[in-house]
C-alpha cells in the first residue's frame, strides 16, 4: 500500500493483541511516508511500545515526534499529545496524562478531528475512572460521537459506554449501571464483534450478581460457557462467575470445581498473578486447595 498521499486509515494498522506485529506495519508504512503522515506513524511506533510496558522507548520515539511538530499539521499534533499522554496514564503517571488529553481534546475539536476528539474525552475519562468525572467526560464524548460520521468516534461508543458501567458499578449504583452495560452489548452486537460481544455478555451478567440477581447471572455465564466449549476456548473469569453465583445460591459443591477451574486457568494469566494475587488464592481456598 502506498501512504504518501496521506489517505489511509491508520487505526486499520492496528492489531492491539498484537503490538509488535502493528509496530511492523507501521515501520513498512514509513517507508513511502513523508510529512505530516510520517509524523502520525512514529505517534503509533511509540504506542506499540507503551502498551509493552517499554515506556523510554515510547518517550524516546515521542521526542523524536515532538522536535518536528513546529508547523506540521492539526493531526500529527494531537496524535502527539494523545500518545505521549497514553504513555504517562499506562505508566501510572495519571496527572501528567490527563493534562495532555485535555489538551488534545481542545485542538481536535478546533481543527474538527472527531475522531481524536473522542478518543480524547475517552481517554480524560479513564484518568478519572470510577468517579463521577469520568462518567461526565464519557457523556461528552458520546454525545459527540453519536452525532459524528467519523467512524473513528462511532468505533469509540460501545468502549466509553462500557467504561461508565463499570464507573457506576464501582460506586455501587448497579441498575444505572446495568442498563450501559446492556447498551455497550447491544453495539457490539451490531458491530459482529465476537470477543467483544461475550465480554459484553459477561458484564453484563457479573452487574446481575452484583443486584444479587443471581439466576439470570448464572445462565448468562453457563451460556458463554458451552460458547468457549464450543469453540475450543476457555475463559476463567467465566469460570469465576459460575462458582460466585453457585456459591451464593447455596450450591457449593457445584461450585467448588469451577472455583478449581477458574484457579488453574487465571493463575496462567500473568496480569491475573501480578495484580490480582488476593483473588486468586481466595480462590485456591474456596476450590480446596492447600495454601
Amino acid at each position: 500500500m502506498t501512504v504518501s498521499d496521506g489517505n489511509i486509515d491508520i487505526d486499520e494498522f492496528w492489531e492491539y493483541s498484537d503490538p509488535a506485529a502493528s509496530e511492523e506495519r507501521f515501520r513498512a508504512a514509513l517507508d513511502s511516508a513523508r510529512g505530516n503522515l510520517r509524523l502520525e506513524l512514529l505517534t503509533q511506533i511509540a504506542r506499540t511500545f507503551s502498551l509493552r510496558s517499554r515506556f523510554d522507548e515510547a518517550h524516546g520515539v515521542l521526542n523524536d515526534v515532538e522536535k518536528q511538530l513546529s508547523g506540521a499539521g492539526a493531526r500529527p499534533n494531537v496524535r502527539y499529545l494523545l500518545e505521549r499522554g497514553r504513555t504517562f496514564n499506562s505508566n501510572g503517571e495519571k496527572d501528567k496524562a490527563r493534562e495532555l488529553f485535555i489538551r488534545a481534546w481542545g485542538q481536535a475539536q478546533d481543527a474538527k478531528l472527531e475522531g481524536l476528539a473522542v478518543d480524547a474525552a475517552h481517554m480524560i475519562a479513564i484518568t478519572y475512572s470510577g468517579s463521577l468525572d469520568s462518567i461526565e467526560w464519557n457523556k461528552r464524548g458520546l454525545a459527540l460521537a453519536r452525532g459524528s460520521q467519523d467512524p473513528k468516534a462511532k468505533g469509540l461508543i460501545p468502549a466509553m459506554l462500557n467504561n461508565s458501567a463499570w464507573d457506576l458499578h464501582q460506586m455501587g449504583r448497579f441498575e444505572e449501571a446495568l442498563v450501559l452495560f446492556k447498551e455497550a452489548e447491544a453495539e457490539w452486537i451490531s458491530r459482529g464483534k465476537p470477543v467483544r460481544i461475550q465480554i459484553a455478555k459477561w458484564s453484563v451478567a457479573r452487574c446481575l450478581r452484583s443486584l444479587k440477581r443471581y439466576d439470570e447471572a448464572l445462565t448468562i455465564q453457563r451460556a458463554l460457557e458451552t460458547e468457549h466449549k464450543e469453540a475450543g476456548t476457555t475463559d476463567g473469569y467465566v469460570f469465576e462467575e459460575i462458582a460466585e453465583n453457585l456459591a451464593l445460591l447455596g450450591r457449593n459443591e457445584e461450585a467448588r470445581p469451577y472455583f478449581e477451574l477458574a484457579y488453574l486457568e487465571l493463575g496462567k494469566d500473568d496480569w491475573f498473578v501480578k495484580n490480582e494475587p488476593e483473588r486468586l488464592a481466595n480462590l485456591k481456598k474456596r476450590a480446596g486447595r492447600t495454601l
